[in-house]
């Protein structure tokens, strides 16, 4: 039997449904006093000059406001500023975000054919991954508390184990899990509230948004820090597989490598897709040839599928006239970067 939803009295004497965020008699907010708290939290917090914590304090306060009142259009407008200042590194009174692959605007080392270029790859952004490990290793411990994403996790590594073995389940299991929590960091810098990762064997993984981002750029910024910590981990393991030479290393780096690349497939709610949104047309033709030269320089099939959503992407009608560059050169940064990893010959 269903658990009956409490019935919510307003100080006019209606009855309301607890869902209803203003009274339709009186119009009196119905969460006003709650509303009134989140607000002089974020004046508290935009006075000390935390504009993380006055971000996620306004985003609150958004989910206590009607989406057509006024009221939600001003801290909607101030969300989106506030979400500006972060992206753009002017948030000069917290400690700086640790520097991702789009803000270091890297390039990347290719040789054509072999896997000496990956390699040559791989060594010079070794400064880039121990700089990661040591800055987001205590958000990765965090992720591991949670009992919902600890026990699914156990589930997928059991399938995957009985299919591949323990040692390459475990690799793949939590290759997937840095993805994840890629996305958790991105949310958390935007103040987005968000559930912890949850896998579905056989699947992948997922993180519930329970609230939005308010832009595309920032949306960009949520979905493609997912392959942006997937390239660290495969970046990560490879240069393991240098050191100890065990072939297992280097099959959970080239499969990791090739699961943020599928994931780059810019359709549906992939992170690719959400990356593609932020790009201008012409951005998007300049993504469709980046990924076709690199198609012709590894052949990797997987290239042709990007290819085709890029391509049908560039012809869609919903591209915004400025374009975002930071996502631009994310995304064909990420496409060079993964389809040299997913190439590199793995060893038997």
């Amino acid at each position: 039997m269903a658990e009956a939803q409490p019935i919510v009295l307003c100080g006019c004497g209606t009855e309301l449904p607890p869902q209803r965020l203003a009274c339709p008699i009186c119009q009196r907010l119905v969460h006003a006093e709650t509303l009134g708290r989140q607000l002089r939290e974020a004046g508290r917090l935009e006075a000390a000059g935390d504009v993380r914590g006055e971000l996620a304090a306004v985003r609150g306060s958004l989910d206590l406001l009607p989406a057509g009142s006024r009221q939600h259009a001003v801290l909607s407008d101030r969300a989106s500023r506030l979400s500006d200042r972060i992206d753009s590194g002017g948030v000069a009174a917290m400690p700086p975000e640790p520097a991702s692959i789009s803000q270091d605007r890297w390039r990347v080392a290719w040789k054509v054919g072999s896997a000496a270029g990956a390699l040559a790859l791989l060594g010079w952004k070794l400064k880039f991954v121990l700089v990661f490990v040591a800055t987001k290793a205590k958000l990765l411990v965090l992720g591991l508390g949670k009992a919902t994403t600890l026990f699914s996790m156990l589930l997928s590594l059991g399938l995957y184990w009985s299919l591949w073995g323990v040692w390459f389940a475990l690799g793949l299991v939590l290759s997937i899990y840095v993805h994840e929590m890629g996305h958790v960091s991105a949310l958390r810098r935007f103040g987005i509230k968000a559930s912890a990762p949850m896998f579905i064997p056989g699947l992948g993984a997922f993180v519930r948004m329970k609230q939005y981002p308010h832009t595309v750029r920032e949306d960009a910024r949520i979905g493609l820090a997912g392959p942006v910590w997937g390239l660290a981990a495969a970046v990560a393991v490879l240069l393991a597989y240098g050191m100890v030479g065990h072939p297992l290393l280097a099959a959970v780096a080239t499969v990791g490598a090739w699961i943020n690349l599928f994931n780059l497939i810019p359709a549906w709610t992939l992170d690719g897709g959400r990356g593609f949104r932020a790009l201008s047309r012409p951005q998007r033709w300049v993504a469709v040839t980046v990924i076709a030269g690199v198609w012709a320089v590894t052949q990797e099939g997987l290239l042709v599928l990007l290819f085709i959503a890029a391509v049908w992407q560039a012809f869609a009608k919903a591209a915004p006239p400025p374009g975002d560059d930071r996502a631009l050169l994310t995304y064909a940064s990420l496409v060079v970067a993964l389809s040299a990893l997913a190439t590199v010959p793995v060893p038997t």
